[in-house]
């Protein structure tokens, strides 16, 4: 059985679980794929979740989950695995992820396989994961002890691609022994800034810049754009680190990693850096005054010249309809 770990936000699923979901039914072939969601108060997320094409929905629902604390989180994990006994275990790499799974890896005494983008088909189970900026792609399976535990990249795998039943399937609340005391961190509320903070990865339509725009008196072109097209504002990394748009916009391998609906980028190069972390859009959209920019590679659809012609051009066309 392969066990997908799914992860919710104030009890509302996030959308990088249907990815894992997704990738886990690939790998389970004619296995069983479950599913598992914990926090506190998550009979919301354990609803959607169970209108995938799973054997089970499991639900670990504990006070001490919420707030989200690594050691909480690994606590709960340790015994809900040991009930359940996967051979693999995959979740999406989140932020979130990123943070316990390595501990919940040693705890478990068992491999980890961080950032995956496919999987290997026959055979043992292997997976692909990106290398030296995406420059290379290795291939590589689990050896030792099982479960194995996979993390899959954002934007790899569609959501929209996981199966769905017919039929809810069925909820199952585990138990977990949870002592206060094994929780070390006393987590803080957030930022007064991270209420204004944007996550990309959740967002359908996405309007990027690169050095194409030139100068940050021409961002709000693009913020034009963004708006006529209800989509969000991102860049590339010289945007944010020129101070033109916060740090918190940027998309690529120290950025976000995003997987919208449709992903338009303006003056953008298409560095391997930043097209890490947006080539997993469903529609991807490219304006460069370069015919050899290597962002057309990943292009399903090119324009060839000058964006301070074109968009404003676009946004006209738009407001009219």
């Amino acid at each position: 059985m392969i066990l997908v770990i799914a992860e919710q936000r104030q009890g509302t699923l996030h959308r990088a679980s249907w990815e894992a979901v997704a990738a886990a039914h690939e790998l389970a072939g004619e296995d069983a794929v479950e599913a598992l969601v914990l926090g506190s108060r998550v009979s919301g997320a354990a609803a959607e979740l169970s209108q995938a094409a799973v054997a089970a929905v499991h639900v670990v629902d504990h006070e001490l989950l919420d707030p989200y604390t690594p050691d909480g989180y690994v606590e709960a994990l340790m015994q809900a695995i040991g009930a359940l006994k996967p051979t693999g275990v995959v979740l999406p790499h989140t932020y979130q992820a990123r943070d316990f799974v390595p501990k919940l890896a040693a705890r478990l005494d068992c491999p980890l396989i961080a950032d995956c983008v496919g999987i290997v088909r026959g055979g043992k189970p292997a997976f692909r994961r990106q290398i030296f900026q995406g420059k290379l792609v290795a291939e590589v399976s689990p050896e030792g002890r099982f479960p194995y535990l996979v993390s899959i990249q954002i934007g790899a795998y569609r959501g929209d691609s996981a199966k769905r039943a017919a039929g809810a399937a069925p909820i199952k609340a585990l138990n977990a022994v949870i002592d206060p005391s094994v929780i070390r961190e006393k987590p803080e509320p957030p930022f007064r800034e991270a209420r204004q903070a944007v996550d990309l990865s959740q967002a359908e339509r996405i309007v990027a810049v690169g050095r194409g725009i030139k100068g940050k008196e021409h961002i709000a072109l693009a913020e034009r754009l963004a708006t006529v097209l209800g989509a969000q504002l991102a860049a590339s990394r010289p945007i944010c680190d020129n101070g033109w748009l916060p740090m918190e916009r940027q998309i690529g391998s120290s950025g976000q990693t995003v997987a919208p609906k449709l992903y338009v980028a303006l003056g953008i190069s298409g560095a391997i850096q930043h097209v890490v972390g947006m080539k997993g859009a469903r529609t991807i959209v490219a304006i460069n005054k370069d015919p050899d920019a290597p962002i057309f590679d990943v292009a399903d659809y090119g324009i060839i010249g000058d964006l301070f012609e074109l968009v404003p051009a676009i946004i006209s066309e738009l407001e009219k309809a």
